[in-house]
């Protein structure tokens, strides 16, 4: 099937995607030149900050109408191709990303990374790297990006970690990490070379090797080694070790940003496996739907066993991965488009309970939830973050994530039953008990130790009402009306859906009647 692709040049003045990626990059180079941090801070700003507004630029110029892949760039050089592209599939995790960053930005005014310039720049570097990842459409691009995203989560948890084993968390994130990108990279090999007999030349573009598919030779072993690559990255049960442990001896800020990074797994399945083995994704689909179950109900039983509120909030993240691993497979649109919308939705809504428990523990320096309490009085502004952010998770009315539940459940209905729909609303609930109680504990419950006085010059509450304002703005403003950003999505939703031999749309000759 061919794919439909609309040069940069028929929508905007300027290759706009590849500016998206070069003004955090330039900002990042010129805070490392810089030698003052107050300088430093204001280019990590003014990167951030127009990063932002190309973002929302790109929303106003894509046009959700036309199918295919749009603001296409490409370049030839050296016998490598550069290819980047967006489409509903990752049209949202662009501005999320840019957001995101700039609320990291704040949050660096009230903790002490404010004069940190190296880790004001890899926050920006980092910010190159996923949105770079994101839009491309080449899958070596693609796979470089993943190493590269390497270098500043490495750095930031060795240079800013606020646990006492970072180096050893470094050790161990390594071994999870290359052996996933050592995965997919043989995967995107098999990808490559399998057209080769075709009489295709050698190629890692993702639009020749979709409308190619049909040639590709062991596409089993490519759906193995590509599934359980990306599977570390989302991360999925049982391959969630190093998650864990990295929220715990990480920084708050860098934490944020890392949202995006996990949700980069669940697009890269969506992206690089989906369409490219939709036969072998039938016949595994039992296989992941059981894994996708496994970890709703380990990440939720786990976060409910938790004292530490960071490694709760990994344990509810390995919890909403197999939500939406389960939503990605279930080859209708509604289950797809549930997906997509609903990893925003989790991004931003983890991201506002980071934020507040990060503030909590520049405040209380601990993040031991029995060693909290009584804090509503004191901090109401983080409370109510933590408690909207919370309630968005829990997918309740009224925000970001209830339409995309509401799809996501109706394309689990359909394609595997009631019975498989109420396991994960049950999922859902444990969800909500693990999150609330953790609200009850840490803000509305009696506390068990003084609470040590705080200076608003070490901690200004303004900064904190803009971050909470921010979040609570964008979970609600969106929850209220989603449907712009389902248009966004819907159509290449619909498209992936009917790629599948068994659950397809029939084309029009296999209804034939003269046949």
């Amino acid at each position: 099937m061919d794919i439909t692709v609309t040069p940069w040049s028929e929508s905007v003045a300027f290759p706009l995607l590849t500016t998206l990626t070069l003004v955090p990059l330039l900002a990042m180079i010129a805070i490392l030149l810089s030698r003052s941090p107050r300088v430093a801070l204001r280019f990590g700003f003014a990167g951030a900050l127009l990063t932002v507004l190309l973002s929302l630029y790109l929303l106003t110029v894509f046009d959700s109408g036309l199918p295919g892949i749009h603001l296409v760039e490409q370049l030839h050089f050296a016998g490598l191709s550069y290819r980047v592209g967006v489409d509903g599939t990752n049209i949202l995790f662009i501005p999320l990303t840019a957001i995101l960053t700039l609320l990291a930005l704040i949050y660096t005014l009230i903790t002490r990374h404010v004069t940190d310039r190296l880790f004001i720049a890899c926050l920006l570097g980092y910010e190159t790297i996923l949105i770079g990842a994101f839009v491309a459409l080449n899958v070596l691009q693609f796979w470089f990006w993943c190493v590269l995203e390497l270098i500043p989560v490495v750095l930031l948890t060795v240079h800013a970690g606020t646990g006492q084993k970072r180096r050893w968390v470094v050790v161990l994130l390594l071994q999870y990490w290359v052996s996933g990108l050592l995965l997919t990279l043989a995967g995107f090999l098999l990808l490559a070379f399998g057209l080769i007999d075709s009489s295709h030349a050698l190629t890692f573009d993702w639009v020749t090797l979709k409308q190619n598919n049909a040639y590709l030779h062991d596409e089993v072993l490519i759906f193995i080694l590509l599934f359980f690559g990306f599977a570390i990255r989302m991360p999925l049960f049982p391959f969630h070790g190093w998650l864990p442990v990295l929220a715990e001896q990480g920084t708050v800020a860098s934490t944020v940003v890392f949202l995006v990074g996990l949700k980069l797994g669940i697009y890269a399945a969506i992206r690089f496996i989906l369409p490219m083995v939709p036969g072998v994704v039938e016949q595994w689909a039992g296989f992941v739907v059981t894994l996708g179950l496994i970890s709703i109900f380990y990440g939720a039983l786990l976060a409910l066993m938790q004292i530490n509120i960071r490694r709760l909030l990994a344990f509810a993240v390995i919890s909403q991965t197999g939500m939406l691993v389960i939503g990605a497979f279930c080859f209708n649109a509604n289950g797809l488009e549930g997906s997509l919308l609903l990893s925003v939705a989790y991004g931003l809504a983890m991201a506002g309970m980071l934020f507040s428990i990060g503030l909590i523990y520049e405040r209380t320096r601990t993040a031991f939830i029995p060693r909290l309490g009584g804090l509503f009085n004191t901090n109401g502004t983080l409370a109510l973050l933590f408690l909207l952010s919370a309630l968005s998770t829990m997918v309740m009315p009224g925000t970001t994530g209830f339409d995309a539940a509401h799809l996501l459940v109706e394309g689990i209905i359909e394609e595997y039953g009631w019975l498989l729909a109420i396991a994960i609303l049950v999922g859902n609930l444990l969800s909500a008990a693990f999150l609330l109680w953790a609200f009850q504990r840490i803000f509305m419950a009696a506390s068990k130790r003084a609470v040590q006085p705080y200076s608003c010059a070490h901690h200004p509450v303004k900064t904190e009402r803009i971050i909470a304002a921010m979040i609570c703005l964008l979970l609600i403003g969106t929850g209220f009306y989603t449907t712009p950003w389902l248009n966004f999505i819907d159509q290449d939703a619909a498209e992936i859906g009917k790629q599948y031999p068994m659950h397809g749309v029939p084309s029009t000759d296999d209804n034939d009647p003269h046949e």
